[in-house]
């Protein structure tokens, strides 16, 4: 018998209240920071329980706290609550009600998993030393919501000692379903934002030689981007370079005096970040003067990268191998080039987060629409895996002294 025993079969028995959190949340679907509908739901989801509930000022946020029989450590288990903003096209029966949002991220399947932890540890408050806060965040996609919340006090405790640890699960269709990957170190990138605006002077087009055009500088600087990555940047400390839209003039008769160019910068470490920068800051700038135009060129500080514990991600591994069996734990090979908010709280607190496998069964990985695609579905039997390993990290991070 395993200290986890029972506990898989429990989250099974839960799973229809998981779901059915889910679905609601999922057909109405909100943005940013302010999400009273989805705050709503999920106090209403949590009541009962013996939790200390509390939301925020500045944002529709919900934190949980589950105090243990006896004293211990504060671990924190986080979930985010906003959508997206695309019109769903999945085709499921509870779709987005709401044009224009859609819970593309599966942050309503991390929601609901970890209200279904909340009521399996409730049920299991007399195996706790310490405390379980749970972390019900808005605006993750945009906003940083988590950076709000610990500004709010999120990771503080009454004790003064503050949370110890931090976990939290991301859903992905990359992966059978109920399987849990994780590693140690850069999980999620760094995500910073370019802004290019190529000066040149206008004219006609019959008359290009009397015009400063801008918009083939504009189409120079990003071809050399893309070199510019490639030829100086390690291929062991990777960066990825997107410019996603160029902008300029309004009719075809007229050479503009400016171009736009937007994108996206990604880096997994501080000197590879720093490095983009002054190479996208250099490039720009010596592209545009070479053909006698001026850029001028900005740079937005995006979410910095998840970096997870070693030690508690090698605790989380086990933990899951123990509840789940070996072969659904596997270790993941390279980080993703995308950003979470997550990485705010693991700036402060030690701990991990961990990608929970949710493709449908019978879909090849390649055919299967991902996070952030308006067809992505998941397969919701994955959640009751999900609200199980919450639990039982929750558990193994809080248990009594031997």
């Amino acid at each position: 018998m395993t200290r986890f025993e029972g506990l898989l079969a429990d989250a099974h028995a839960a799973l229809p209240g998981i779901l059915a959190l889910r679905r609601s949340i999922h057909r109405f679907p909100e943005l940013g920071t302010q999400l009273p509908r989805t705050q709503q739901a999920v106090l209403e989801a949590l009541a009962g329980l013996g939790l200390d509930l509390a939301t925020g000022t500045r944002l529709s946020s919900v934190t949980a706290t589950l105090e243990g029989a006896r004293p211990g450590p504060a671990v924190l288990l986080r979930a985010d609550m906003d959508a997206l903003p695309v019109d769903e096209e999945s085709g499921l029966d509870f779709a987005s009600q709401v044009p224009g949002a859609m819970h593309a991220c599966g942050h309503d399947t991390h929601t609901a998993m970890l209200v279904g932890a909340a009521r399996l540890l409730a049920a299991r408050r007399e195996q706790l030393a310490g405390r379980v806060v749970f972390m019900f965040q808005p605006a993750e996609e945009s906003g940083g919501g988590a950076r709000h919340m610990i500004d709010e006090g999120v990771l503080e405790t009454p004790d003064g000692s503050g949370v110890a640890a931090a976990f939290a699960l991301h859903v992905t269709t990359r992966f059978d379903s109920g399987t849990l990957h994780l590693r140690p170190g850069p999980t999620f990138a760094a995500s910073d934002g370019l802004h290019v605006t190529v000066r040149g002077r206008g004219g006609h087009a019959s008359a290009p030689h009397r015009a400063l055009d801008p918009v083939p500088v504009a189409c120079e600087i990003v071809q050399a981007l893309q070199s510019m990555v490639t030829r100086t940047v390690d291929l062991f400390d990777p960066a990825v370079v997107t410019v996603a839209s160029i902008h300029a003039g309004t009719t075809t008769n007229v050479i503009p005096e400016t171009a736009e160019i937007h994108g996206t910068f990604r880096t997994l470490s501080p000197g590879a970040r720093q490095l983009v920068r002054d190479n996208i800051t250099r490039v720009a700038h010596h592209v545009a003067a070479a053909h006698g135009a001026h850029a001028d060129v900005t740079l937005t500080e995006g979410y910095p990268p998840v970096v997870n514990d070693a030690a508690h991600t090698a605790a989380l591994h086990d933990t899951a191998a123990e509840l789940l069996g070996p072969d659904r734990v596997h270790h993941l090979g390279e980080p993703l080039m995308g950003a979470e908010d997550f990485s705010y709280v693991l700036q402060r607190v030690p701990g991990t987060m961990a990608f929970l496998g949710a493709r449908p069964p019978g879909i090849p990985p390649e055919q299967a629409p991902d996070c952030h695609s308006n067809r992505v579905v998941f397969d919701e039997e994955a959640l009751a895996t999900g609200a199980a390993v919450h639990t039982a990290a929750a558990l193994r991070a809080c248990r009594p002294p031997q």
